[in-house]
């Protein structure tokens, strides 16, 4: 049994949330409704999964009030579910505390400044010039390049690379194997051969960010490129050089965004998703999975592109006839300019 336990009237209190049923329930983790136990919480914030409601053996249920005359078991009505469950289901996360210190096998260059109460793992790397703020930890084989700075209680996971010019502000949570501050790719082609931009620019990462796993963040060619707070970036995404994602804004894995596109705050971008260069998505504008951004978006909402799923012979049938929409939209083009004319 975990050494976290709660009352199932304690969480109501902490969280403000009204609950029905056995107010001195202990639960002590979290759990599935088809697999969460006695002393385990649940949720219900997706209709999908409203059936498997009347057999759950969770001890508490976190859902919305409408479902509360059919839970079986103790209640914790909240305006939104999903969100009271992140908060309370956070009570039992345990992460292993990390020691304040140097590892032995780190290498601190002597311009590098670090906290004392920082933490440095197991073969990292702070350069010159680099900043380890209070509380700060690097997990195992992380590299922290020349003018970087990471911020207070943040947390680089492990084999975390800061290539260059990047400053992560408090509390920022950046996954195993992510490249922040890598080379644009600025190239100019010259008669019979390509040539090298040099990238000038930094990345800067505000507070409360989340980065994660194998993403890339390059830096800027001249200005920064800018995540601003709470910014939510989800496994293998690629943000190229200059681009400026507004607070709040989250993207779910391998979405990519081109050079110097400019996306508003709020924002949601579907997996796979991508963004042209030098485009702008205004504030609270959600990208669909799978669409790609060509023009840029003034106005919130949502918005999709590409061609739905289809059982293959009939999009085969289909795919044959892209190649005729311009001349099917000009012969009933045609077709309406005679009827008008009759």
């Amino acid at each position: 049994m975990s050494t976290t336990h709660y009352s199932v009237a304690q969480l109501a209190e902490r969280f403000g949330l009204e609950f029905l049923g056995d107010g001195a329930r202990i639960i002590d983790g979290v759990g599935t409704l088809a697999g969460a136990g006695p002393s385990q919480l649940s949720f219900l914030s997706n209709s999908k999964y409203t059936a498997q409601l009347a057999t759950t053996r969770a001890g508490v249920v976190v859902l919305h009030g409408d479902a509360a005359q059919s839970c079986p078991t103790s209640a914790l009505i909240a305006r939104d579910p999903y969100v009271a469950y992140a908060h309370i289901a956070a009570l039992f996360e345990r992460l292993p505390a990390a020691a304040p210190g140097v590892h032995p096998t780190a290498v601190v260059a002597p311009g590098a400044r670090v906290s004392m109460s920082a933490s440095i793992g197991p073969c990292c790397v702070v350069d010159d010039g680099a900043v380890v703020e209070d509380g700060a930890v690097l997990g195992p084989h992380c590299i922290v390049g020349p003018e970087c700075t990471v911020g207070a209680q943040s947390r680089l996971v492990a084999r975390v690379t800061l290539v260059a010019r990047v400053t992560l502000g408090k509390r920022v949570l950046v996954h195993p194997g992510a490249v922040i501050g890598s080379d644009g790719f600025g190239l100019a082609f010259d008669r019979d051969h390509w040539v090298k931009l040099p990238q000038l620019g930094g990345v800067r990462i505000g507070d409360d960010c989340e980065i994660g796993a194998n993403t890339t963040i390059d830096r800027g060619a001249l200005d920064d490129t800018v995540l601003e707070e709470d910014v939510r970036l989800d496994n293998q995404i690629q943000v190229a050089h200059n681009v400026y994602i507004g607070a709040h804004t989250a993207m779910a894995g391998c979405a990519a965004v081109a050079g110097s596109a400019k996306i508003g705050r709020y924002c949601m971008i579907g997996g796979n998703a991508g963004v042209l260069g030098h485009l702008e998505l205004a504030d609270r504008v959600t990208i669909t999975a799978k669409s790609l951004v060509t023009h840029s978006i003034r106005e919130a909402g949502e918005y999709s592109s590409g061609v739905p799923l289809q059982e293959n012979r009939q999009w085969r049938r289909n795919a044959a006839r892209f190649k005729h929409l311009d001349e099917y939209a000009r012969r009933l083009s045609a077709l309406e300019k005679d009827k008008n004319d009759d």
